[in-house]
């Protein structure tokens, strides 16, 4: 890939966690180059070094040594309020759990994000509607999450990672509570706002069918890249 375009890019990434005789080296020296635009799968047994990496990607956790560039920042150096910034403006988030307020609608769930933002009322409702029929749960606007199947709160809660126009999606095990047939319409409409929106996708599963909608896997293992492939390369 081209790599001086990148819009994310790691550079000899370590992650230690503890100290002494308990220290435990989750990364050991990452160097990884994401373009705006791609659509990135990450595999990897566990304890392999993904969701670690996915942490500091989304600004959850930072290296313990290393470079991470984003649109040419050094995320590392940022304050912690300029990391929350950096999340809040051009990352979204997608987990396996939902993490759906479990007592607000449907609307208020994919608003939580503008609420942050300090965006005006009309403007976040305005939005979250939009951004709720764009997953096509238009008229589902005032519905709890228990009133919702898994399919449609895992589309609620991609809603909500969009609903801000990040530059870059992070979908950690985003079909792991789904059925098979719901798995591949989420990871449709994932897909589709990579292609259509040209939205950045970077996706940990575990599930080779889902990896399959990715255009790159990227495999750790043991705290290193151990493989990185893009679609139609051999393994």
């Amino acid at each position: 890939m081209s790599d001086g375009d990148a819009l994310i890019r790691l550079s000899g990434i370590t992650k230690t966690y503890g100290g002494g005789q308990a220290a435990f080296q989750a990364l050991k020296g990452i160097d990884l180059a994401i373009e705006a635009g791609d659509f990135v799968a990450v595999m990897g047994p566990s304890g392999s070094g993904k969701s670690t990496v996915m942490n500091i990607l989304g600004c959850l956790d930072t290296p313990t040594s290393g470079s991470y560039e984003f649109e040419g920042a050094r995320v590392e150096q940022l304050t912690r309020n300029e990391r929350a910034l950096l999340r809040r403006h051009y990352l979204g988030f997608v987990f396996q759990g939902f993490n759906l307020l479990s007592r607000t609608t449907a609307l208020e769930n994919v608003e939580l994000p503008l609420i942050y933002r300090g965006e005006p009322t009309a403007r976040r409702h305005a939005a979250a509607r939009d951004a709720l029929r764009r997953v096509g749960l238009e008229g589902w606007e005032h519905h709890t999450p228990a009133e919702l199947s898994g399919g449609q709160q895992q589309r609620v809660a991609i809603a909500r990672a969009i609903v801000t126009r990040p530059h870059v999606l992070l979908a950690d095990e985003p079909t792991g509570n789904l059925d098979t047939r719901t798995s591949r319409e989420i990871m449709d409409l994932i897909g589709n706002f990579n292609r259509e929106h040209g939205i950045t996708v970077l996706m940990v599963t575990h599930e080779p069918d889902m990896a399959a909608y990715a255009r790159r896997v990227v495999r750790f293992v043991d705290g290193r890249v151990d493989s990185d492939r893009r679609d139609g390369e051999a393994a």
